[in-house]
Parts: structure tokens; C-alpha cells; sequence
């Protein structure tokens, strides 16, 4: 049998086993599991039908597998929330062809984590290298126009940078547990204002006969997943038009990996009315989808902020990462925080146009979080 390293596509994850695949995970970050990633395949909810092809990677050493890497063939830019599609529309208008592409990422989820899963040892970053390189082949043999890893550990950021790939800076809000005793010792290294803003926005969203819940694990059952998923439609609906998800992932979800999924559920005489998705790992509470059928004043940031926070000072959790976009998040206590893609493009005009680009943005987004940090609702002397 040959020693030497072999880069293999995977038509679905499904062709690798479940050990296999989580072996390669050094920490237990819930989206990049075999669980959850057969999950979305499983319903349907990623296929070539709705523009997420699976075509993940495996490196393979002596017969065992020592890499993967959750990888799609892409026919479009949406469910990224990394922006790309000034750029598609720039070189098509140049005559080039810039989808299909190829997604090193986790379809519909902006969180940051590993993108080159590799066994842990002495010989894993050339293993993550070996990964990265296999991907750039596959668009090459595929004539495909670019590769493109979103939301980056620092690590993996690095890595890509000296490969070569253009960095591209983002901006999220998360919060950071300091240790706190408890959500009025976080209140209470706020300024004033905020913490005055923040007790009012929870006694309100109290009113009007409202009443929380907290689910998680074995305890949640057919009857959330039904209510959280009328929720998420009226959301998905609202916001963009058609939901990436279907009902079916909900349940393969709940069944494969319900010790990560935490629900804040909201009801008013009897009935659901609103609800928000976490998952968890050891240290990082990850606020996902929320929706209501009802509209009650600071519902919204009670339900996917003060909660989560909560629940996090509780369980000891680091912070709380709460998704995508969302300056109003800071008066609430998320600050700041930069998020990292990497991207290859084949094309070298088109790779120094984009990176000619991406150096100004930079300085946006930079200038943009010094701003933002600056105005941060913690007082002076607070600890954060």
C-alpha cells in the first residue's frame, strides 16, 4: 500500500464514516460535525438542487483518513453572508464566467471555525496545506472560477495568506464572558445609561403576559421544532424571501446532536409565539435563527441577547457569538469583532483587481470597528 498522500472529492459526506469525519475535529465547534453537515444534506436542504453541491474533500494517508473538508460547488453567492457579488457581476461583465465556484465554509452559517479539518499531530498544518492545495486543483481541473473559505479561525487565516489567498475583513458583534457571578454583574460594569436601557428593554419584554422558556437536549421535542419553524419562515420570508432551511433538517437536527442545541422559546396564552436557535460548544453559545408571529416591544433583543448572555454566565460558556450584521447589538453589550474569508481566484487580472479592492475595504472595516469600539457601553473602568 502506498504511503503517499491522496486528495479524494466526496460526493456527499455520506461516503466517509461518521468516525472518521469527527476525527479529524480537535475541538467540539457543532457546525463543522459530521452530524451536523449530514443533517443539511440529509433534508435536502444542501444539494445541487438548491445551488450547494457537496464536493468535500479527504486526505488520505496509508489507507486512513488524516483531513477533510466541508467543500461545495456553488452556482450562486447566496447563504455566504460574505459578499461576493459585485465581484461576480465585475467579471462577467469582462466576459469571464464566475459561477460555478467552490465554498469552503458551512452553508447558511456565519460563524467563525476550522474550514481544514485535520488530525491532530505533528504534521498538520502541511496536512491543512495538502487541503488547501487539493481545493485549488479541483477548481482547476474543474475550470471553475475561484475558492473561496469564509468566516476563518486567525490560524487558518494565516495560513491562507502566506498560500497567497486574498484576505477579506469582516465585522461581527460578540460577546465576551468576563467571568461574570451573574447577568447584574455584567449590568453593573455598563455605564449607567446602558444598564439603566438594558433592565427597562427586560421588564418590557416581560409584559403583556409573556412567559420564557429554556430548552435543550432530549427535552425538546416535535412540538418546538413545528413552532420554531413557522417562526423561521415568517423570518426567512421577510428578510430574503425563500428560507434555506426546511422542516425536515429541524428534526435530523434535534435527533442527531440535541446536547448543542439550546431553544429560548416565548409564549403568550398557552401559545408559541416566538423562539431562538442556539448551538453550543464548550466555549461559545451561537445564536443562529430566531422568528416571531407576534410583534411585543424588545421581544426581539430579550429572546437572542439578554438570554443567550445569560445562559452563557450560567454555563460558564466564553462568549456568545450572535450572528451576522448589527450595530444595535453593541449598545447590549456585543463589541466589535473582525471575521476573516480567503479567497483564490484563477483569473490574475481578476485576483489583483480584487485585491486592489479588498485593500480598500480593509480600511474600512477597520476604521468602521475603531469607531464602534470606541462607543462601547462599558464603563471606563469596567473590565472588558
Amino acid at each position: 500500500m502506498s504511503d503517499a498522500p491522496l486528495i479524494r472529492t466526496l460526493q456527499s459526506i455520506s461516503d466517509v464514516s461518521e468516525a472518521d469525519w469527527n476525527a479529524c475535529l480537535v475541538s467540539d465547534h457543532p457546525f463543522v460535525t459530521y452530524q451536523f453537515l449530514k443533517a443539511l444534506e440529509d433534508s435536502g436542504s444542501v444539494s445541487a438542487n438548491s445551488g450547494w453541491m457537496p464536493y468535500h474533500l479527504a486526505l488520505e494517508l496509508g489507507g486512513e483518513i488524516k483531513g477533510v473538508a466541508p467543500m461545495y460547488v456553488k452556482g450562486h453567492s447566496q447563504g455566504e453572508y460574505v459578499f461576493d457579488h459585485s465581484w461576480a457581476h465585475a467579471y462577467e461583465r469582462a466576459g469571464g464566467k464566475y459561477y460555478p465556484k467552490l465554498q469552503l465554509s458551512v452553508p447558511f452559517s456565519p460563524v467563525t471555525g476550522p474550514r481544514l479539518l485535520v488530525v491532530e499531530g505533528p504534521e498538520r498544518e502541511a496536512y491543512q496545506r495538502m487541503l488547501l492545495q487539493g481545493a485549488k486543483q479541483v477548481a482547476t481541473e474543474l475550470n471553475l472560477s475561484s475558492v473561496h473559505a469564509t468566516f476563518l479561525e486567525p490560524a487558518e487565516r494565516a495560513l491562507m495568506e502566506a498560500d497567497g489567498l486574498l484576505i477579506r475583513t469582516g465585522e461581527q458583534f460578540h460577546w465576551v464572558n468576563e467571568n461574570y457571578g451573574d447577568f447584574d454583574d455584567f449590568l453593573a460594569q455598563l455605564s449607567s445609561r446602558k444598564r439603566k436601557a438594558i433592565r427597562k428593554e427586560r421588564k418590557g419584554a416581560t409584559e403583556n403576559g409573556l412567559t420564557f422558556e429554556e430548552v435543550t437536549g432530549d427535552a425538546i421535542t416535535e412540538e418546538h421544532w413545528d413552532a420554531f419553524f413557522r417562526f423561521y419562515i415568517d423570518t426567512g420570508s421577510r428578510k430574503w424571501g425563500t428560507p434555506y432551511l426546511n422542516r425536515e433538517f429541524f428534526s435530523l437536527l434535534g435527533a442527531a446532536m440535541p446536547e448543542a442545541v439550546v431553544l429560548f422559546m416565548v409564549k403568550r396564552e398557552g401559545r408559541y409565539i416566538a423562539g431562538a436557535l442556539n448551538l453550543k460548544s464548550s466555549d461559545c453559545l451561537y445564536g443562529r435563527y430566531w422568528g416571531c408571529i407576534e410583534d411585543h416591544r424588545f421581544l426581539h433583543f430579550e429572546t437572542c441577547y439578554y438570554r443567550a448572555i445569560d445562559y452563557a454566565i450560567r454555563h460558564g460558556i466564553r462568549r456568545v457569538e450572535a450572528g451576522a450584521q448589527g450595530p444595535h447589538k453593541l449598545a447590549r453589550g456585543y463589541l466589535p469583532t473582525e471575521t476573516y474569508s480567503a479567497h483564490w481566484l484563477r483569473d490574475p487580472g481578476f485576483h489583483d483587481a480584487v485585491a486592489e479592492y479588498l485593500e480598500a475595504e480593509t480600511r474600512q472595516v477597520s476604521a468602521e470597528i475603531e469607531y464602534l469600539a470606541g462607543h462601547s457601553p462599558f464603563r471606563n473602568d469596567g473590565r472588558s
